[in-house]
C-alpha cells in the first residue's frame, strides 16, 4: 500500500509544484472557468473481491453495482503562456457525487454462496488536479485530462457505516462549445479506478475490499473569466 501510495503521490506533488508556479508567476494571463455537471456514473462490477475480518482473508465473487446519477463541480485555468499553435495546456480541479449501491444478489465468499443484504454506497470524488490539453477549433474545444483522484467511500447498512480515503486515478475526454466567449456548453465521458477497502461491514468486524471502475457520461454548463 505505501509503495502505491508513494508512487502516486510523488508525481502528483511534482505536478501541483509546476501548476503553482506558473499560475502565480503569470496570473493574469489565465483563462479561468467554473463549471456545473450532471451526468449518468456506470460502475463495472466490483472485481478482486476479498473478504477479511474473521480470521485469513479469502476471495469472494465480484459484486454487482447499480448506475446512478452523478454531479459536481469544476474549477479550471488555461495559460497563454502555454501554447503550441492551437494546443493549449491547462489544470483544473473537480468533485462529483455519485451512488453506486451495491445490490442485494448472491455472492460468493470464500467457498461458501449465499444471499448478499444491499449495501448503501456513497462515493465522493475530488480530483485535485487534472492536467489539460485542448484544441481550440474556433467555437468547439476538444480536451483531454487525467490526474490523480481521492475517492470518499461510504458504505452502510443496518443503522452502521464505514467512510474511507483511497488514492486512484482520474480520466476524461470531452468536447466544450463556445456559446459566447463567456458561456460554453460540454459533454465529456470519465473513466475513473480505485482499490476500495472497508474495515468494518454493518457493525461487524467483516471487512471487504474490491477495485472500484467507473464509466461516466457527463454534461454540463460553464462560465469564463
Amino acid at each position: 500500500m505505501r509503495s502505491r501510495l508513494h508512487s502516486v503521490i510523488v508525481p502528483y506533488s511534482l505536478t501541483v509544484a509546476m501548476c503553482v508556479f506558473v499560475l502565480f508567476t503569470h496570473p493574469a494571463q489565465a483563462e479561468m472557468y467554473v463549471a456545473g455537471q450532471i451526468g449518468v456514473h456506470m460502475p463495472n462490477d466490483a472485481s478482486n473481491v476479498k473478504w477479511g475480518g474473521l480470521g485469513a482473508d479469502v476471495g469472494g465473487s465480484d459484486l454487482a453495482l447499480q448506475n446512478s446519477l452523478m454531479y459536481g463541480a469544476k474549477l479550471g485555468y488555461y495559460f497563454d503562456q502555454a501554447k503550441l499553435g492551437k494546443f493549449n495546456l491547462g489544470v483544473e480541479t473537480e468533485m462529483f457525487i455519485a451512488t453506486p449501491h451495491l445490490k442485494q444478489q448472491q455472492a460468493t465468499m470464500g467457498g461458501n454462496t449465499g444471499t448478499l443484504s444491499g449495501l448503501t454506497n456513497r462515493i465522493v470524488t475530488w480530483a485535485p488536479v487534472v492536467v489539460l490539453v485542448r484544441y481550440q477549433a474556433g467555437a468547439f474545444e476538444p480536451y483531454a485530462g487525467v490526474g490523480p483522484g481521492l475517492f470518499f467511500s461510504n458504505l452502510a447498512t443496518g443503522g452502521y457505516s464505514d467512510t474511507n480515503m483511497h488514492v486512484g486515478l482520474n480520466t476524461q475526454v470531452g468536447i466544450r462549445y463556445r456559446v459566447t466567449q463567456s458561456l460554453s456548453l460540454f459533454t465529456e465521458w470519465k473513466y475513473n479506478h480505485a482499490h476500495i477497502e472497508h474495515l468494518t461491514i454493518g457493525g461487524s468486524p467483516r471487512s471487504l475490499s474490491f477495485d472500484y471502475d467507473v464509466h461516466i457520461v457527463a454534461g454540463g454548463l460553464g462560465w469564463h473569466f
